[in-house]
Parts: structure tokens; sequence; C-alpha cells
């Protein structure tokens, strides 16, 4: 046995005594202590994990890219853009949960072969940026307050919960010609109910946590759904999903394409939530949308088939 394989059976063991320690204490907390304890699981839902700073301090960028920095809603967010973007065509790429902006390196190069020029930025609480809560709802704003800095966008991409984001703030003050969501998360309620799971809190609080997070937000949790937002949107769309990811159910990536008319799906196999994002086939496959070639399939649904049954 070797020492690094020591040392990862000792990290793994850490992990899964600490997540046994965190589902005690709200399991217990959820009797005795219901308000505090609702207060702890919503700021933890809220709260990006350490590591996506770390990993973006390790990121190693090229020497074209330009770093900046906007104040948007109090916060500082880090750009990070390659090209020009006010005089061509550029696409705006938007990270998940808990991700940071350059972690799409493996797409840059591809991108500006094809004339793009890129923007990425770091979402508040994430990567280089202030902040220490986020939700969907800052993800939304720091997208329109981004793109309404460089304009409207030839392509915007986004995964996980900001493909869910990239999504919903498409409006007139701001949009992106085509869309390419990946492994996005089509319904904030649903994720919600899964984190409360995951932690244990207990069920009989789920709407004190719900209600926590539309004081903070001010918006109702349920006008996020997806499925309510995206038959309006009338530009192209590729989403991919991949049939094993385990942290956004395959299901509500075709969602999307079940309720938006001008949109196809991609679905991959063995790839996950993450991996997905860098995959070469994945990638080429965005590319060859972004040149007007078919990808993925036409999902046909019904005002009278609600999604997920056809």
């Amino acid at each position: 046995m070797t020492r690094n394989t020591v040392s990862s059976r000792h990290r793994s063991s850490r992990t899964t005594l600490k997540l046994r320690a965190v589902r005690l204490g709200f399991a217990v907390g959820s009797r005795l202590a219901p308000n505090r304890t609702v207060d702890r699981a919503a700021r933890l839902f809220a709260t990006p994990f350490a590591s996506s700073r770390s990993r973006a301090r390790t990121a190693q960028p090229d020497d074209a890219m330009q770093r900046g920095e906007l104040v948007i809603n109090g916060e500082s967010i880090a750009t990070y853009v390659w090209g020009d973007p006010t005089t061509q065509p550029y696409a705006l790429l938007v990270h998940g949960w808990s991700s940071f902006g350059l972690r799409y390196l493996p797409w840059i190069a591809k991108l500006h072969d094809m004339g793009y020029a890129v923007v990425a930025f770091d979402q508040p609480g994430h990567g280089a940026s202030s902040g220490s809560l986020c939700t969907l709802p800052d993800f939304i704003a720091t997208i329109r307050a981004i793109g309404q800095n460089f304009g409207s966008a030839a392509v915007a991409i986004g995964h996980s919960m900001g493909g869910a984001a990239v999504a919903l703030a498409q409006d007139e003050r701001w949009y992106a010609q085509r869309l390419v969501l990946i492994a996005p998360a089509a319904d904030i309620e649903a994720a919600a109910g899964r984190f409360i799971r995951f932690v244990r809190l207990g069920e009989h609080l789920r709407d004190r946590f719900i209600a926590w997070c539309e004081q903070r937000t001010g918006v109702c949790i349920r006008e996020l759904q997806v499925h309510r937002h995206v038959p309006s949107l009338g530009q192209p769309g590729l989403i991919v999903h991949d049939l094993d990811d385990r942290e956004v159910p395959w299901e509500e990536g075709e969602r999307y394409a079940r309720y938006w008319p001008s949109s196809r799906l991609l679905t991959t196999q063995g790839l996950g939530h993450h991996r997905v994002l860098d995959a070469p086939e994945v990638i080429e496959a965005t590319l060859a949308f972004l040149r007007g070639e078919s990808v993925g399939d036409r999902v046909v649904a019904s005002p009278n088939l609600p999604y997920g049954l056809a």
C-alpha cells in the first residue's frame, strides 16, 4: 500500500466523520432549536465551498488574459477577458455553484480560434470576488450586470446553477444570441429539498427553510423554476446533460428541452456533473452548434404533457 493511498483513505475517513457530525447536529437541532438550526442550514446552503477560492488561485491562464474588476451590488466581481468584446462577438462563460470563472480554461483557445472574444467572471463569494453568501438571484443579477457592461453576447455558456442563471437572466436589457447550458439546474426548490435531505434537516422545517431563502432574496422560490420562463426564449439553445449526473438529475436538463421550443438536448453518459464541462466531446459539440450544425435531439412536448413523462 502506498503512502498516497493511506493518506487518501485518511482524508476520506475524516470527511465521513465530519459529515456524520454535521448530520447529527442538524437532526438534533431540528428538534431542540429549530429556528437557530434553520438559520444555520440556510446559511450553509447559501455559502460557496472554500475550494472555489483555493482552486481559482491555482488556475494558470495564459498571458493573453486581461484581469479586471467590476463593483456589482456592493461586491467586487473579478472578470477575465480574452480578446476585445467591443469589436468582436463575445462568449460569456458562467460557472456553477462553488466553482470559478477560470474553470473554463479548456474552452478559451477553441472559442478564440472561432473568432470570439471571451468574458468570464467569478460570482459573489466565489473565486477572487468578494462576498460570502450567494444565491440563484445573485447569480442572475451578476450575469445581467456583467452582460450590460460588455453588451449583448454572441453566446452565453453556463454550467449547473450558472446554466439556470443564464436562462433566467435573458430579458430586454441583456441577452445572448445563443445559449449553451451544461448540466443546468431547473428547479431551485428541488435543489433545496435535496440539500435538506442530505444534511438531515427535519422535514417539518422545510417551509421555514424556504421562507428564509425567500426573505433574503425577495424572490418567490417557485418563480425561479425554469419551465415558467424558457417557453418565451426565442434564441437557439443547446442543453447538455449526463445520464450519470448525481448532483443535478438528467431530468432537469430534459425539462429545459421540453419547454424551450428552439432548443435541443444532447445526452452524454459516464461524465457525471463536473467532468461534462471540460469533456472534449462536449466542447466539440458546442462548437458545432455555434457553427450552425444540428447537435442533439429535439424534444417534443405538448401543453398537456408535463415534463418528465414522455
